[in-house]
């Protein structure tokens, strides 16, 4: 909730308790917050008022207070009503909001440092100086997840996720750029990559139903220090990448288990474009039609297994024989052998990398 907001809800409770009216005016004598449509004061009294000494000044109809926040006076409080409670009630609402502004400008520095603190901006003992000022444990075991959905800035995952871990007062929901939402954890001692793989899980399935928006969720190895969770944003950043590269039928991604997608992520694109050339000759994947390879995919899922391919597809097991007998003769592959299957497979991969990267180029 925005600092304007919830000055707003404060006020009014402040109203139904004590009768009075309330208004917040910034320094431009523009109205922040009003709880009424009364007439303001003139400038000229508003701005005497700002000049002088005193901090609240009261009259028979209304009591002006300032309010200071770091040494600096933001706010103009406006307190209408008569009757000796009046001042009292002003000075205990000016305490409210300067205590409010206190803790969103902590929130927000907070927010700030662990964006920096994740692009790599500090130095061991600038991190921990900050840290110590802004009561961050430096030595906390965390773990960084990374969330996409199908929309860039989306404010409705983003207010989802907060609600999620809105009772963990020691994690952090923040980005750095438009391509996600970023939850750092503090984990406790009994936590596992088990665990961690669950609240991927969790938060998939809860943006799913609460935001109504697919999503996927990569999370890193644990950072056992401030210092490392620039390394583990990067190892969450990497599982994203290539878990969407490669396993494309999956939302969540754990760096800890990217499989022979790390391998291929790491070779050069015109290795692997000699790869598909061997594999594949003159031919190419796209040359299959999505029928034939859900059919594959299938095939391989169930281990090579054609009887538990041909139920799950319904499909007939000649039938099944039959495709794979036209896959032999176009690429010279039996994909009943294990040996032809794991060539494919690979090939498959490869190709879909080599693709991404075009698109990654033309995009760029």
């Amino acid at each position: 909730m925005s600092i304007q907001r919830t000055l707003q809800k404060y006020m009014e409770d402040w109203k139904n308790i004590s009768g009075l009216d309330f208004c917040l005016l910034t320094n431009e004598n523009e109205t922040f917050i009003t709880t009424c449509s009364r007439s303001l004061p003139s400038a000229e009294k508003l701005e005497e008022f700002r000049s002088g000494n005193a901090l609240v000044v009261a009259n028979a109809s209304r009591c002006l207070c300032k309010i200071i926040h770091k040494e600096k006076l933001v706010y103009i409080l406006i307190v209408w009503g008569s009757g000796e409670s009046v001042p009292t009630i002003s000075q205990l609402a000016v305490c409210q909001v300067q205590s409010l502004l206190e803790a969103y400008a902590e929130k927000s520095d907070k927010n700030v440092f662990m964006q920096k603190l994740l692009l790599g901006t500090y130095g061991e003992v600038e991190a921990f100086n900050r840290a110590k000022k802004l009561h961050i444990s430096s030595t906390a075991s965390r773990a960084v997840f990374l969330v996409e959905t199908r929309r860039q800035r989306d404010e409705h995952a983003l207010a989802t996720i907060r609600n999620i871990f809105s009772a963990r007062t020691k994690d952090f929901i923040t980005s750095v750029d438009d391509s996600g939402i970023i939850v750092i954890r503090e984990l406790s001692s009994t936590e596992t990559d088990e665990d961690l793989e669950d609240i991927a899980h969790m938060l998939v399935d809860m943006l799913g139903a609460e935001a109504m928006t697919q999503a996927w969720v990569s999370y890193s190895n644990t950072a056992n220090d401030l210092l490392q969770l620039s390394n583990a944003y990067k190892e969450a950043k990497t599982a994203m990448e290539i878990g969407k590269i490669f396993y494309s039928e999956k939302n969540v991604f754990s760096y800890r288990k990217l499989g022979i997608g790390r391998l291929i992520y790491q070779l050069p694109v015109s290795v692997c474009e000699m790869f598909i050339q061997e594999v594949f000759g003159n031919e190419s994947l796209d040359s299959l039609d999505s029928e034939t390879l859900a059919i594959i995919r299938t095939f391989f899922e169930n281990n090579l297994n054609l009887s538990e391919t041909s139920r799950q597809l319904y499909v007939h097991r000649n039938t099944l024989v039959y495709r794979f007998e036209k896959i032999q003769k176009k690429f010279g592959l039996d994909l009943r052998t294990f040996e032809d299957a794991l060539t494919f497979k690979l090939a498959m991969l490869v190709s879909g990398y080599v693709t991404y990267n075009y698109n990654k180029n033309d995009r760029s």
